[in-house]
């Protein structure tokens, strides 16, 4: 019987989960959550990473304190956003948060540098403004001071591992989606960061997924009261943790990591640098044990948790299963939005930005707060439909059936709506998949599991899967239709 923990923090929240795995069996334990959020500053939007850091230590003294033996630390984190470090590794500024409007135009600004078919072709990454290749660009063009004093490039989960271990690393799967690695090399893509004026001196060495990092600090142990626990890199980011989660017995499966973001794909063992990938602006990410993840990233459960985040500020508190319950209740297909659209990027009064775009589209305008949910969810449904063809004509494969995993489970609603919308099988769980997909990669590192289908046959022991079928698909088809107009 072995126990780790899970250090697993999300755009929204963190949590701190002890896993113990006994045979084949795989129990979790939470044993500390904490909010997390964008902190706005006079010159831009934060994260609050000391704060996290103190979260951090909080969720390992709170697994000490209940008498668990560790025998493993596991940090993962979302992607893209990350930290710069002097000459002598100190943090330089609170790491900007990929929502800020600093990137504005910056995808424009780096095609006149280097074409979108060379940045692909070197990167294999999906265009969105918040890469952090984008948000180097803008500190370069800004000339950021701290740019020029920095000596090196952590991400996130990085940072924290720096401070947890002692070691610097460039975690593979985070620095995948930075659209400033070369995924044929697995190094960086120096012709890219150099066009864009991008010091490539503060990139380190690419760590595996898997990797030990050593012991936790002597200041830190004494801080927590843990022991000389190993510190190992699962897979960085969130979604990689998620996706080795994925309680699949074949390969001919699609999945959709479901939460603030929602981000859709297959599992492949060499990234698809085609002109149609380009085209349909897939991005192919870094996965556990020699696999990648092509897929696509979409505006997932973010906007329902924007609508309840302006009702709370309006002074009406609902809980996301009372949203969804209204949801449930409202007209169907009243209207029908583009995820991808620019303005539903950015926080703040999203019921707003919802009815205004359907304005603005000649739809019918969603009144109540179950009818803006329900378009919203609707519209993610119908998403998914078009990422699941698009893979399709990509690879030549039929993909059935479609795991869900993560948070955004929860959205029972959601999950019928997928079914329904792409005629396929679903499958949902486990919830709690990044995690589990953490502490996996931390028995594998530990060598107390030894492949990928070792990791997911314990997922398939230890968590029994809810099913939905699809249903009719005939407003479906009628609501696909008004999707493609809109894209146009």
């Amino acid at each position: 019987m072995t126990d780790y923990l899970a250090l697993d923090l999300g755009a929204e929240s963190g949590r701190a989960i002890v896993a113990t795995l006994a045979g084949d069996k795989l129990t979790l334990h939470e044993v500390h959550r904490f909010s997390n959020g964008p902190v706005q500053l006079p010159d831009g939007i934060h994260w609050d990473v000391l704060r996290l850091w103190s979260e951090i230590k909080t969720g390992i003294a709170s697994a000490v304190k209940q008498g668990i033996q560790l025998d493993g630390i596991g940090l993962d984190t979302w992607g893209v956003d990350f930290a710069l470090l002097d000459k002598n590794n100190a943090l330089l500024a609170n790491p900007f948060h990929y929502r800020d409007a600093r990137t504005d135009g910056m995808v424009d600004e780096a095609f006149k540098r280097m074409s979108r078919a060379e940045i692909f072709a070197n990167t294999g990454i999906q265009f969105m403004q918040i890469n952090t290749l984008y948000q180097l660009l803008a500190m370069s063009m800004q000339k950021s001071p701290v740019l020029d004093i920095a000596k090196t490039y952590v991400s996130i989960p990085d940072l924290f591992n720096y401070w947890l271990s002692g070691e610097i690393t460039n975690e593979f799967t985070h620095a995948t989606t930075t659209q400033g690695l070369d995924p044929r090399t697995r190094d960086w893509a120096t012709p890219v960061l150099n066009a864009m004026d991008i010091p490539t001196h503060l990139f380190k060495p690419v760590t595996a997924p898997g990797t030990r990092l050593g012991t936790l600090l002597k200041p830190i142990a004494e801080e927590t009261g843990v022991g000389g626990v190993r510190i190992v890199v699962p897979a960085c980011h969130d979604t990689g943790s998620a996706v080795a989660a994925v309680p699949a017995q074949s390969n001919d499966f699609a999945w959709i990591s479901s939460g603030t973001w929602s981000i859709m794909g297959v599992e492949t063992h060499e990234p698809c640098l085609t002109e149609k990938a380009l085209g349909y602006n897939f991005t192919n990410e870094g996965g556990v044990l020699d696999t990648w993840r092509l897929s696509k990233s979409l505006m997932g459960l973010w906007l329902v948790q924007e609508c309840k985040r302006t009702w709370i500020h309006q002074g009406e508190e609902l809980s996301y299963d009372e949203i969804t319950r209204l949801a449930a209740e409202a007209n169907p297909f009243l209207a029908v939005i583009d995820l991808d659209d620019p303005r539903f990027l950015y926080p703040g009064e999203m019921p707003e930005r919802i009815q205004k775009y359907c304005a603005d589209t000649n739809q019918t305008v969603p009144v109540t707060k179950g009818e803006i949910v329900r378009v919203a969810l609707e519209s993610l449904a119908l998403k998914y439909r078009e990422v699941l063809q698009q893979v399709e004509d990509l690879t030549g494969n039929r993909y059935e059936p479609i795991h869900i995993i993560g948070g955004g489970t929860k959205n029972k609603l959601l999950n019928q709506f997928t079914a329904d919308c792409t005629g396929r099988f679903v499958v949902t769980g486990p919830v709690e998949a990044t995690a589990i997909g953490n502490v996996l990669m931390q028995a594998y590192g530990l060598g107390h599991l030894n492949s990928l289908a070792d990791l997911r046959s314990v997922v398939r022991a230890s968590y029994a899967p809810e099913t939905y079928q699809p249903g009719n698909r005939d407003r479906w088809d009628e609501a696909y239709a008004i999707l493609q107009k809109v894209n146009r």
